[in-house]
């Protein structure tokens, strides 16, 4: 289906300044803590904790999770220490054990980590889109398209240069997948594809000084729009254009019976983050006139298969 671009629901919106003002949090029996925001009333169990974020780039780059996270930090009283990676690799790093929960953009990793007993409790939390962007000359005459192969096809058959993350992140898989659902083999690509191997960003920048063309996730872009000479060539269902451009995020807590993480902390960021006062500070987040990400979290008819990998069913094969 078409994305649009979304709004409250009207009966949600209205309880919006009430927002988190009660919100709770669990202390470490479990207990309920509440805290009405102010220094006196923080739960002195969690004042002065702090919760590890291992997320993709484009939400830390764009200033996003700054914009998020400092309500939640002075309500509670605790730092959020964001470390800004890949998909990828943000998911190695919890993994690992060393971060409390994960913010990330590729389904089919999250899955896997799920899986494997890595995270719990995944939630949607919010979208954008992918856009091919490049030199406003388009040497593949890629401007305009609605088709992702074609545009893609014709990216390769010109040799025009195309500059990819190389980074094992959200956007890479992405890219990988829509090259071969074009029918398209990246390892025999010739000199024209070239590895950025970096974060968003880098790989924007890098296009702009090559002259070439990306995939981007539409927050980055639009951020870096003012300092690079990029244009959107191909755009994403955010404005109409197809549905395989889709960038979805989701939010996973690692599971406290593989590490020793702080998980009451971590479900308690979820529960803000996916709360209205989080979605609407999400809804709201703009660089340069431009809305970058929008809020998934809140719906009148909830996805309850974002809790599992998109591939469980009963063993019955039913739905």
């Amino acid at each position: 289906m078409t994305i649009q671009r979304r709004r409250f629901l009207a009966a949600v919106g209205s309880g919006t300044a009430a927002g988190l003002a009660g919100c709770a949090a669990l202390g470490g029996d479990g207990a309920v803590l509440e805290s009405g925001g102010d220094d006196e009333s923080r739960p002195t169990e969690i004042s002065g904790e702090r919760l590890t974020l291992t997320t993709t780039t484009s939400t830390y780059t764009t200033g996003l999770l700054d914009e998020l996270n400092a309500p939640f930090e002075d309500r509670y009283g605790v730092t959020v220490d964001t470390v800004p990676q890949g998909t990828g690799a943000a998911l190695e790093t919890a993994r690992r054990g060393d971060s409390d929960v994960v913010i990330v953009h590729a389904r089919s990793l999250e899955d896997e980590f799920i899986e494997d007993g890595y995270g719990v409790n995944r939630r949607d939390l919010m979208f954008n889109d992918f856009v091919v962007v490049g030199e406003p000359d388009d040497p593949a005459g890629v401007a305009g398209s609605r088709d992702v192969d074609a545009a893609l096809t014709a990216i390769a058959d010109s040799g025009s240069t195309f500059v990819s993350r190389g980074d094992n992140s959200g956007t890479h898989a992405t890219e990988l997948e829509l090259w071969e659902t074009a029918g398209l083999t990246v390892d025999e690509f010739g000199e024209w594809y070239l590895d950025g191997g970096g974060g968003m960003g880098d790989v924007l920048t890098q296009a702009n000084m090559q002259g070439a063309y990306t995939l981007a996730d539409r927050g980055t872009y639009f951020d870096m729009r003012e300092e690079i000479g990029l244009e959107i060539h191909l755009e994403g269902p955010v404005e109409g254009g197809p549905e395989a451009l889709l960038n979805p995020y989701g939010i996973v807590a690692v599971n406290p019976a593989v590490h020793d993480v702080n998980y009451d902390l971590a479900m308690a960021y979820i529960g803000y983050v996916t709360s209205v006062e989080g979605q609407e500070i999400i809804e709201g987040y703009t660089a340069n006139g431009e809305q970058l990400f929008f809020a998934e979290a809140l719906s009148a008819e909830p996805n309850f298969r974002q809790y599992v990998p998109e591939g469980w069913r009963r063993s019955n094969g039913g739905e």
